[in-house]
C-alpha cells in the first residue's frame, strides 16, 4: 500500500504495520529534508503530486516488488506540502522472510518511485530564490 500525507511521517508506528509472524527480515529507507542541494543552502522543500497517478503507480511498482522478490510486504508514505529541514519527505518499509529479499525489494521500491511518481520537489533557499528540482527527469520518463 502506498499513502500521500501532508501529515508528518512516523517511522515507528509504519514498522508496526508490516509485522508478520512469517518475516524474519525487515528493511527501510526514511528519506529526510536536507539543508543544501548543489552548493545551495536549502531553508525547506514543498512537495506537490498528481495523487491518484502517484496512488495507482505506487501500487504498481509493490505489485512489481513483490512479483520480482516474491513474499515482502511493503508499504510506503509519500509527505506533500511544506517540509522543514529534518522533516521525513519519503518513507518505505519492507518485511519477507529472508533479509536479501528485504533489502533489494526496499531498494527497487524507492528507486522506482523517485522515478515514476508524479511527485515534484520545490526547494526554498536561504538566499530567499527557489527552484523546482529534476523536473526534466520526470518529463523524460514520461
Amino acid at each position: 500500500m502506498i499513502t500521500m500525507t501532508s501529515e508528518p511521517i512516523n517511522p515507528d508506528a509504519l514498522r508496526g504495520q508490516l509485522f508478520d509472524p512469517t518475516a524474519g527480515a525487515y528493511c527501510s529507507f526514511e528519506g529526510w529534508v536536507r539543508n543544501h542541494n548543489e552548493g545551495h543552502e536549502v531553508e525547506r522543500l514543498e512537495y506537490e503530486a498528481y495523487e491518484p497517478v502517484a496512488i495507482s503507480e505506487g501500487e504498481a511498482i509493490l505489485a512489481e516488488a513483490r512479483e520480482r522478490f516474491g513474499d515482502v510486504r511493503a508499504f510506503c508514505v509519500h509527505r506533500t506540502g511544506m517540509l522543514e529541514i529534518g522533516d521525513c519527505a519519503v518513507w518505505v518499509g519492507v518485511s519477507s522472510p529472508h533479509r536479501d529479499e528485504a533489502f533489494s525489494a526496499c531498494r527497487f521500491i524507492i528507486d522506482a518511485l523517485k522515478v515514476r511518481l508524479p511527485i515534484w520537489k520545490k526547494e526554498h533557499y536561504t538566499d530567499g530564490d527557489s527552484g523546482w528540482v529534476n523536473c526534466e527527469r520526470c518529463a523524460a520518463h514520461a
